[in-house]
């Protein structure tokens, strides 16, 4: 069930240009566009969608159509996924190990990132064709714990959620991390739902300074 060669340089290919997932959970998205390029303009041009924000595929269609890099979040069952990619998800992403997800997923080419947080739990998603892993909660055992998986595991990319924040995300990265995602330290759920757009590029670009991943704004697919 492994991805194919096209699909993971997809993956690594989204993660060399922006290091930081913005991972989005809120009442309402007034304006997911207008989201993604606040977003943006504060240096992080991945973001994630999940399917805990009601009308999600909605949103995913609205950014995605005006070239935006998002992706699909909190996917727990085969049909969401498919879903998620019909709308124009550019890549999916789980909380824990979901072979449907990830078999609906290389069926419609698109990467998809398997949570898991243990070794044995890495070692599955990676047999289930994860193009990267999501420790999930990285938190719970902190940035060393990226330099450990690192050393039995150095050919399986790793991605740190849960807990992430300026404080603490270049270290994740420093240790190992191929990215970090940033939730609500960078998209407090009030701002997302008020459309409070500078807001949001502020803690973006504080965000991205920290951990030394700015960059310049623009079109999501540039």
């Amino acid at each position: 069930m492994n991805p194919t060669p096209a699909v993971l340089a997809r993956a690594r290919a989204l993660t060399a240009a922006s290091p930081v997932i913005a991972v989005v959970r809120a009442p309402r998205i007034p304006d997911a566009a207008a989201l993604c390029r606040a977003l943006a303009e504060g240096g992080i041009r991945l973001t994630e969608l999940t399917f805990t924000t009601p009308e999600v595929t909605a949103h995913l269609r609205r950014a995605a159509r005006e070239g935006w890099r998002v992706g699909a979040g909190t996917v727990l069952t085969a049909e969401q996924a498919e879903q998620a990619v019909a709308a124009g998800a550019g890549f999916v992403v789980t909380p824990g190990l979901r072979p449907e997800v990830a078999r609906a997923a290389h069926a419609a080419r698109v990467p998809v990132l398997l949570g898991a947080l243990t070794p044995t739990e890495v070692l599955q998603a990676a047999e289930l064709g994860a193009a990267a892993v999501k420790i999930f909660p990285a938190r719970t055992f902190g940035p060393r714990y990226f330099r450990d998986l690192r050393g039995p595991l150095p050919d399986i990319p790793l991605v740190a959620s849960g807990g992430v924040d300026a404080g603490n995300a270049a270290e994740f990265l420093a240790q190992g991390a191929l990215a970090v995602c940033a939730g609500t330290d960078v998209v407090p759920p009030d701002a997302v739902a008020d459309g409070d757009w500078a807001e949001i590029t502020r803690r973006a670009k504080a965000f991205t300074e920290a951990c030394g991943a700015a960059g310049a704004g623009g079109a999501g697919s540039g």
